[in-house]
């Protein structure tokens, strides 16, 4: 019977998050992010990458004198401190909550942001930004401009902000490809707000293509023993090149745990702004299937009895699994080919494809197995965007 493998209890275990973000320090009791006004926005065509040699204003980072250093005090760190240093900027996050009383109040947050495009263009982080009603953007030579959302994705937690601006300093995008463990890795943000603009930190790549689960999903990471605070996040992390391999994002958060700190590898950055930019979000194939399995039903409560797959909580009709005949029960089993026994499998298999690719699913129906063929399709927006 089904009800034996999906059955409701009446208290869900409590789950501990080991994962926080680094970033957007003393922000709290967000509302959803309001995207409203990214209409309003031109939006470029493609992105590309500016040298920052490009000439900048002086900034808060930079010597008063070309006065010359010794070689042995001109460290990586000194040089990526002085070029890539007065691209990384201050954001603030300013929202309207509600408390307990159903009273609404202002609070702020503060992130980092990185400067690609001398006309403006920044990365940052998603959860910087969330739920942001205004967006101030602090350069490094201290003045302070009203930024505006280009686009977001939670999934990767990048996002586009553009300030009305020209002959910005920039940062060099690099090759994360190209990353070794070991090499010198420089971060540069604002650990725990304005009052510590710029802070640089040094470390080393701890390890490559570190894959971490957040919130029911997958994602590939650098991680680093440069030290990463909140308000790092949306930051830089440099090789001695000079060249940002990585967007500083998240921290593991867990006591007696330190030297952990990890950042999104600049080339998914780079795929995901060049969508961003050309259309103000992310086109993702999807299934249409609300998906459990047993620590995402005991979060909602449910006691989940299966061996292997993901159970199908819902089906909406109108999407790729109602048109395939998909129904509540079923026991999703593989995707071509693949075992998938969680959430985070399935998300991974069919972000693995693109929109209109056709995937073969094995599912465990009433404890017979069928093979269905779906035609995958973009992911709806949300009907602000």
């Amino acid at each position: 019977m089904r009800s034996k493998k999906f059955t409701k209890i009446i208290c869900a275990a409590a789950v501990a998050a080991a994962l926080t973000f680094g970033g957007c320090s003393g922000l709290t009791g967000m509302e959803s992010s309001d995207e409203g006004d990214k209409s309003a926005v031109e939006k470029s065509a493609s992105v590309t990458q500016t040298s920052h040699t490009e000439a900048a204003p002086k900034t808060v980072n930079q010597p008063e004198s070309n006065a010359k250093i010794s070689d042995a005090r001109n460290t990586p760190a000194v040089r990526v401190a002085r070029t890539v240093g007065p691209a990384v900027v201050g954001i603030t996050n300013k929202a309207i909550v509600r408390d307990f009383f159903d009273r609404t109040f202002e609070t702020s947050g503060v992130g980092s942001g990185v400067i690609f495009k001398s006309d403006g263009y920044i990365i940052t982080n998603n959860h910087v930004i969330a739920g942001a009603k205004e967006i101030i953007v602090s350069l490094s030579d201290g003045n302070t401009i009203n930024g505006t959302l280009i686009g977001t994705d939670e999934m990767t937690d990048i996002a586009v902000v553009k300030v009305d601006a020209k002959d910005l300093p920039t940062a060099e995008l690099g090759d994360s490809d190209e990353v070794v463990v070991g090499e010198p890795a420089i971060a540069i943000g604002n650990p725990m707000g304005l009052e510590f603009q710029g802070s640089v930190t040094v470390g080393v790549i701890s390890a490559l293509n570190r894959t971490l689960d957040l919130n029911d999903r997958r994602v590939k990471l650098l991680q680093t023993d440069a030290a990463i605070s909140p308000g790092n996040s949306g930051g830089a992390l440099v090789n001695a090149d000079g060249e940002v391999i990585g967007i500083n994002s998240a921290k593991l958060a867990t006591n007696g745990v330190e030297g952990m700190g990890f950042a999104i590898p600049i080339n998914t950055v780079k795929t995901i702004v060049k969508e961003l930019m050309d259309k103000g979000y992310v086109a993702r194939p999807y299934l249409g299937v609300t998906i459990f399995d047993k620590p995402t039903a005991a979060r909602y409560g449910y006691e989940l009895s299966i061996d292997k797959g993901v159970y199908v909580f819902q089906v909406a009709i109108d999407s790729p699994a109602g048109r395939a005949g998909f129904q509540r029960g079923d026991i999703i089993l593989s995707i071509d080919g693949k075992e998938v026994n969680s959430v985070a499998d399935v998300r991974n298999e069919v972000a693995a494809h693109k929109v209109g690719d056709k995937v073969t699913v094995l599912c465990d129906r009433e404890g017979k197995q069928e093979t269905v063929e779906v035609t995958l399709e973009e992911m709806p927006q949300p009907s602000n965007q």
